[in-house]
């Protein structure tokens, strides 16, 4: 079968290409090699917001009496929880699986495998285009050390089958996987416990933004264990998991009865055949150039399988990048600003540089910092843990970065984003009109520098 595009892999990236290539004329086939919807759809941002969502509702009930209603009695239903979720989920396919109908889309399920530069194979079917996008996505990595690969050792996929919640879980990695995960099943009632390795959690994030966000897990009963490195990980006679690690030179150890490898993701390179159509490519990736073109000028690669940022947003954007450059049309697609969100209790988010990158960059800045606690639309909703930390270019004052902790952090860095995407300054944010009482006005409050 022959069509003018062909993209391997039906996550965001690739789905939503497709859509935006049949829509601008294209014949299009798309290869399924899992789940409709990939990774973020099946087994990562959308199942765990569903159980975000749970989690906070249990947090509301626990602690109604701080809003006047008192002996509140409950008790959770796990069963539930995972029902909600897979409908949710189950929802979203169906409706992409409608998307793909519409638009002409033909669907193909299988694993794809290239022929050559211009063919890839699917069982027994030959596919050829002019074109091919590889958004193959990205799978859990784990660490290597003894027992890492030992069947109860569970990733961010096997955790979510679980049918019951864990009377005491560790979690091996402070990034947004892990820690997302330790802030639900703390607020279950699991006694969670986080290793990383980092000096900070969240290592990505602000260190402003990573110290608050230890403390405030750690007030609500997180155990969380900075600087250290884990060894080993093995089972008692009791079919309990035994995790030792080092830290500050010492060897400890922590029982549970269950473990999340929460370290990372790696690209899905290996079974592609990418040698056959001559595409360079390594453990690390896929790499390509700002265009998303790899070594091949006529193959693309979007998302997690080209490591330059694996988000399922930025997949998106790449997608419509590549398809662009296919049609010679420029864009102003800025991948250098771009929203990250980790949806613990309470929210983060950020987007632009953090301070230390600034200071790497040789880049003088102003910092303005405002509380979630001098709110008052946060001190009405029982919410004033947070804090607003803006960054300025300290000889223009346009904003750089923003990072922010406390209720609806995503949203409010999504705002943030607006303004560094139209490099907008201190003066021009606080000349703009925020309504009150909103939780925006922290960025209004952080831009009084």
């Amino acid at each position: 079968m022959k069509s003018d595009l062909i993209i391997i892999g039906a996550g965001p990236g690739g789905y939503e290409t497709a859509l935006l290539a049949a829509e601008r004329g294209k014949s299009v086939v798309l290869v399924n090699g899992g789940q409709l919807g990939g990774t973020c759809l099946n087994a990562g941002c959308i199942p765990t917001k569903c159980m975000v969502k749970d989690a906070a509702v249990v947090s509301t009930c626990r602690n109604s009496d701080e809003f006047g209603v008192k002996e509140v009695k409950f008790e959770i239903d796990f069963n539930k929880v995972i029902a909600r979720r897979e409908g949710v989920v189950s929802q979203l396919r169906e409706g992409i699986a409608g998307l793909m109908k519409k638009a002409g889309v033909t669907v193909v399920e299988g694993m794809a495998r290239f022929k050559d530069e211009f063919t890839v194979t699917v069982g027994d079917e030959e596919y050829n285009a002019e074109h091919i996008i590889i958004a193959t996505g990205s799978e859990s990595k784990a660490l290597p050390i003894p027992g890492a690969d030992a069947e109860y050792v569970l990733d961010s996929t096997g955790i979510l089958r679980l049918e019951y919640i864990p009377a005491q879980l560790v979690i091996v990695g402070g990034g947004v996987i892990g820690l997302e995960f330790a802030s639900v099943f703390n607020a279950f009632g699991s006694e969670v416990t986080v290793i990383e390795f980092m000096k900070n959690i969240a290592p990505t994030f602000d260190s402003d933004i990573s110290k608050r966000l230890k403390q405030a897990l750690s007030k609500r009963g997180v155990k969380i264990l900075t600087g250290a490195a884990v060894k080993k990980i093995e089972q008692n006679a009791d079919y309990q998991v035994v995790t030792t690690y080092d830290l500050k030179g010492k060897e400890e150890t922590v029982v549970s009865s269950d473990i999340l490898m929460a370290v990372g993701r790696k690209p899905n390179v290996e079974g592609l055949n990418l040698e056959a159509a001559g595409v360079t490519y390594s453990p690390k990736g896929i790499p390509v150039d700002d265009n998303m073109c790899t070594n091949v000028d006529h193959i693309y690669a979007i998302g997690d399988v080209n490591a330059r940022l694996m988000l399922a947003h930025v997949a998106s954007f790449q997608g419509v990048r590549a398809l662009n450059a296919i049609e010679g049309r420029a864009d102003d697609i800025r991948f250098d600003v771009v929203p990250a969100a980790l949806f613990t209790d309470p929210e983060c988010a950020m987007v632009g540089l953090t301070e230390e990158q600034c200071k790497e960059k040789g880049i003088a800045v102003k910092i303005g910092k405002s509380f979630f606690r001098a709110n008052g639309k946060a001190l009405a909703g029982g919410e004033s843990d947070g804090l607003c930390k803006l960054i300025f270019s300290a000889d223009t004052e346009e904003l750089l970065g923003a990072h922010i902790m406390g209720a609806e952090a995503a949203l409010l860095a999504q705002q943030c984003c607006d303004f560094i995407t139209a490099r907008r300054t201190a003066c021009d944010i606080r000349q703009t009109i925020f309504g009150h009482p909103t939780l925006s006005e922290v960025i209004l409050a952080a831009a009084h520098i």
